[in-house]
């Protein structure tokens, strides 16, 4: 590949796809907003991943044989747990932030990751992918304001959240050499639900149809989502994907002022594109250097 779009890629369908994609995010986010805390955090967030495992019945064989590798269980436990955490800090701070507030902060995972690249996988963190991490963070801080406001535990939830997707992320990046991307996202999802039903059942409140219909649309959404955003990343480069993301934020405002009646916050919009402008750079880098080991810079639900 010598320019940063090969001839083979399809820009305009990778676009479509992400629209798809970033469509079914901000659904997924919208609905978990609407069930708020009527049903716990931690029983919410096992129900989407329970729900969601009639999804993966059809590849259900080769997602357990790929355990038989040696040492592949215990990366698979450990990327499981670390994520599952974070899929509880998400839920929890979907019942106590603004839906634009979550959708923004949530784009700082990806710088997480390249931090946490640079440190544990040894990946060089040049000055141009250093001053992108430096702008990102800038906004991290302009959404939140500290000093400014006072933040709540949504927010706190939130930088964590980040902090263990980036884990989860890196763990990823490891299984991916070694086993199909199907088989890390299956594991992901068995391991988290297995995980997360202790959580459920201490704090568990019996649900209405109603709720388990809606978690089960998250379910449906969030696995529709991964799909099309396979279904962009094979039609054309990150570098020219990414940048659409943006209209998540844009979704969620949105979504967040005219469904929810949630105040439309400049400073969450102006911070949530820094840090977007900065992921897209690190992406448009990465696929200029023509990297084959590229640090993962989606944004998972």
């Amino acid at each position: 590949m010598s320019d940063v779009i090969p001839p083979s890629a399809r820009p305009l369908a990778g676009i479509f796809w992400m629209l798809v994609t970033g469509l079914q995010f901000v659904a997924v986010t919208a609905l978990v907003k609407h069930v708020g805390a009527d049903v716990p955090a931690p029983e919410a967030a096992f129900l989407r991943y329970a729900l969601g495992m009639v999804f993966l019945l059809p590849v259900l064989g080769p997602i357990l044989r790929a355990a038989t590798q040696p040492g592949m269980l215990r990366l698979f436990g450990l990327r499981g747990a670390v994520h599952s955490i974070g899929v509880m800090l998400w839920f929890f701070a979907m019942t106590q932030i603004p839906l634009a507030e979550v959708t923004a902060l949530n784009y700082a995972s990806p710088v997480y990751v390249t931090i946490g690249a640079a440190i544990f996988l040894g990946e060089t963190l040049a000055l141009r992918r250093l001053t992108a991490v430096g702008v990102a963070l800038i906004g991290a801080l302009i959404i939140l304001r500290p000093g400014v406001r006072e933040l709540s535990p949504g927010h706190y939830a939130m930088l964590g959240t980040g902090l263990l997707f980036a884990m989860s992320y890196l763990v990823a990046k490891v299984l991916s050499a070694r086993v199909p991307p199907s088989v890390v996202v299956g594991w992901l999802s068995l391991v988290v639900t297995v995980f997360l039903f202790p959580f459920a059942l201490a704090v568990w409140v019996w649900p209405t149809w109603a709720q388990v219909g809606w978690l089960f649309a998250v379910a449906g959404f969030a696995t529709g989502g991964h799909y099309t955003m396979t279904l962009a990343f094979r039609a054309a480069p990150m570098a020219v994907t990414q940048p659409v993301t943006f209209l998540q934020l844009v979704w969620a405002v949105a979504l967040g002022a005219l469904v929810f009646s949630e105040p439309v916050d400049v400073w969450v919009v102006l911070g949530g594109t820094l840090i977007l402008g900065a992921v897209s750079f690190i992406t448009w880098r990465e696929a200029v250097l023509k990297r084959r080991d590229v640090t993962p810079v989606t944004v998972t639900t």
